[in-house]
């Protein structure tokens, strides 16, 4: 009897999943990810910037553009190695001036 209350119980931990909705964990952090795909998200026209950050209360790798055009947010994946990837749409940066 305890035998089989074992079996029914992890049967049931392991749940009817298929392959396909098994989420995948990524091999590697999203610092190395980032990392190996800054610079040549940075050599795309009209990518100014590149950082870490949160999208919807998990971790991403967020691109900044000069605009929303569809030219440049195309080139853009929405994913990298696992991990989502956000186009934000801020502009050209600029230096702060000093106030002093």
């Amino acid at each position: 009897m305890v035998l089989v209350l074992l079996l029914v119980a992890a049967m049931g931990c392991t749940g009817p999943h298929t392959r396909d909705e098994e989420r995948t964990v990524p091999s590697r952090t999203i610092e190395e990810v980032l990392a190996t795909h800054a610079d040549s998200l940075m050599a795309l026209p009209g990518v100014i910037g590149t950082a870490l950050g949160r999208c919807d209360g998990d971790l991403c790798i967020r691109v900044f553009v000069t605009d929303s055009s569809e030219t440049v947010r195309s080139r853009i994946p929405d994913q990298l190695d696992g991990y989502p990837v956000r186009v934000e749409v801020t502009g050209p940066f600029r230096p702060r001036r000093d106030s002093a």
